[in-house]
């Protein structure tokens, strides 16, 4: 039997990411954004108001970072989402995270994310249905630690953390349950 239970953000699990900027002064800014998701296989799109400084300095400057959260830096990246730059200029450097600046785009990297996007700025939507931001994927920079053997992500060593909009909760990455592309062929 099911129960309503009225209109829900109800897409579980949802990624945390972490936005990536430089402003104006080309000071660090990162924010943790759960609203976002591959467009394509070479672009992202992140559901940000205009009102967001993040999204102020991803237009001036045509470029952003989208880093993994990961469990052990849960904190940090928490703090950077509930904190604005707007109120709190100094929001990156109490956060503790440290950045260094992408050698393709004009965005820094956060050091402590194990998996980072590297995004040209290619357009901001705003009208009746949401608003956002879509970036080009320029390169994909990794930790050699998530790595396996043969060079190639390893996911549970990513240690990822998901958002649950159900209860506002956060949830690291589990373990492998199949393959995909290749489970379904047993009903075939």
């Amino acid at each position: 039997m099911r129960k309503s239970v009225g209109i829900k953000q109800a897409i579980f699990p949802m990624p945390v990411l972490m936005i990536g900027t430089y402003d104006s002064e080309g000071k660090v800014d990162v924010m943790n954004a759960a609203w976002g998701m591959m467009l394509d296989m070479n672009h992202v799109v992140l559901n940000l108001t205009e009102s967001h400084k993040t999204v102020q300095n991803i237009k001036e400057k045509g470029a952003f970072t989208v880093g993994l959260a990961d469990e052990e830096h849960m904190v940090a990246a928490d703090y950077v989402g509930i904190v604005s730059a707007n109120n709190t200029p100094d929001k990156f450097e109490k956060s503790g995270l440290t950045a260094t600046k992408s050698e393709v785009v004009d965005a820094p990297i956060i050091n402590e994310f194990p998996v980072t996007m590297e995004c040209r700025f290619v357009e901001y939507q705003n009208d009746e249905t949401g608003c956002g931001v879509i970036g080009e994927i320029v390169d994909v920079k990794v930790d050699e630690k998530v790595l396996d053997e043969k060079g190639k992500i390893d996911p549970s060593k990513i240690k990822a953390i998901l958002y649950d909009p159900f209860n506002h909760g956060y949830y690291r990455v589990g373990d492998k349950v199949g393959n995909a592309f290749q489970e379904g062929n047993q009903l075939k």
